[in-house]
């Protein structure tokens, strides 16, 4: 099920160029409605957790594709803000968990909302199952994005 070779060209020019503007304009808004304190990457780390309950440093480097000093750096920071915390291993005290602080959830509650808000009003210009397929079909390419 392959596709023609200049139509594969065409589709993917128009999802770089559309996708950067989309990352470009919502991480603008987004930056917007946090805290000055916060950075979207900081953010977007904090949402992870709060995805995962906990985690290790070593699978928010991976996940964020990113070296493990810039994961440490995050991490130094939001530990400083108080909004998450190191968690030992029971077993291996080697292994140290991360996780939100109280504080932490709240931030991440009050902002999901935010966003929430911001993402509804252009979702809500599609039709109902125009936006649906939409989601799917990202989820789709994320899923690949996934696989080794």
């Amino acid at each position: 099920m392959s596709v023609d070779r200049a139509l594969l060209k065409q589709m993917i020019d128009r999802y770089e160029a559309a996708n950067f503007l989309v990352n470009r304009r919502l991480n603008a808004m987004i930056r917007e409605l946090m805290p000055d304190d916060l950075t979207v990457d900081q953010f977007s780390t904090l949402r992870y957790l709060r995805s995962r309950e906990k985690c290790t440093s070593s699978e928010l480097a991976d996940i964020f594709c990113v070296g493990k000093s810039s994961i440490t750096a995050i991490i130094t920071r939001l530990f400083d803000k108080n909004l998450i915390e190191r968690m030992p291993d029971e077993k291996d005290r080697r292994v140290i968990y991360l996780a939100l602080t109280e504080e932490g959830q709240q931030i991440c509650d009050r902002m999901e909302e935010k966003i929430h808000v911001l993402l509804a009003k252009y979702i809500n210009r599609f039709e109902e199952q125009e936006a649906i397929f939409f989601i799917e079909t990202f989820e789709r390419l994320a899923g690949e994005l996934m696989k080794p």
